[in-house]
């Protein structure tokens, strides 16, 4: 594999800004260089700290995808965001654009591959961890896999498709060639409240913009157009589905 290099190389094109590598100078100036008790990633060296401090370190990178998932929610998308680190760097990030990209396989997780793989020069990612803010889905644990990833880390769960045992657990299939070490819930309520405010602010949304064309028009249902039922109904609207694997 490829070394990688301080300075960030050109992701393609077709990712868009959603997915790049990391520039050590764009981390804050009192953010840590190397995540604490992180170890090296040399040959010889363990790349993941003993127990005792892995929740440490997990929460530190989290925190990064976290940073990340605002990006997508700036843009409008569902906030779910990714984190590639490599030993005791964070080489790529991405952030959930299916909408933007007008791709469905523009998952944070995607991007965050897409954008590593890119600045190694390489499809095989051996020996890296994942962290993202939401539980996997089944093309992203495919993907995971395919890239050789040692060690995924995710937040918040996913009831509807959730590929680390929320819903299956691709992972756990042992007929599979390559195995990855899951680790699930860093930072979950963090992650979790960052999805269900997006969608609470949707919904508002959509219902002040029913009242507004009730009082326009003079139609509606009797609470302005903003019942259960038709908020219901506008949720699953054509051009309304924002593109989650999140209940709404």
């Amino acid at each position: 594999m490829v070394a990688a290099t301080d300075k960030p190389v050109a992701v393609p094109v077709n990712i868009g800004s959603a997915a790049r590598a990391v520039d050590k100078s764009e981390l804050p100036e009192d953010a840590p260089a190397i995540a604490p008790e992180a170890r090296s990633a040399s040959s010889d060296t363990p790349l993941f700290p003993e127990p005792e401090t892995a929740s440490e370190r997990d929460r530190y990178f989290m925190r990064l995808a976290q940073a990340a998932a605002e990006e997508a929610r700036a843009a409008g998308e569902v906030p779910v965001g990714a984190v590639l680190v490599r030993g005791d760097e964070a080489i790529a990030t991405g952030f959930n654009h299916p909408i933007g990209a007008h791709d469905p396989s523009a998952h944070a997780e995607m991007a965050a591959l897409r954008a590593a793989a890119d600045r190694l020069q390489n499809y095989r990612l051996p020996g890296c961890e994942l962290f993202v803010t939401l539980e996997p889905c089944l093309m992203c644990a495919g993907a995971i896999m395919h890239a050789r990833i040692a060690r995924v880390v995710f937040g918040a769960r996913d009831p509807k498709t959730g590929a680390c045992g929320s819903v299956v657990d691709a992972f756990a299939n042992t007929q599979l060639n390559h195995h990855t070490l899951v680790v699930g819930g860093v930072l979950e309520e963090e992650c979790g409240a960052a999805l269900r405010s997006f969608f609470a602010d949707r919904r508002r949304a959509s219902r002040e913009a029913r009242a507004r064309l009730a009082a326009t028009t003079g139609s509606g249902d009797d609470a302005g157009g903003a019942s259960n039922a038709t908020d219901r109904t506008s949720a699953q609207a054509p051009g309304s589905d924002p593109g989650t694997r999140w209940p709404l």
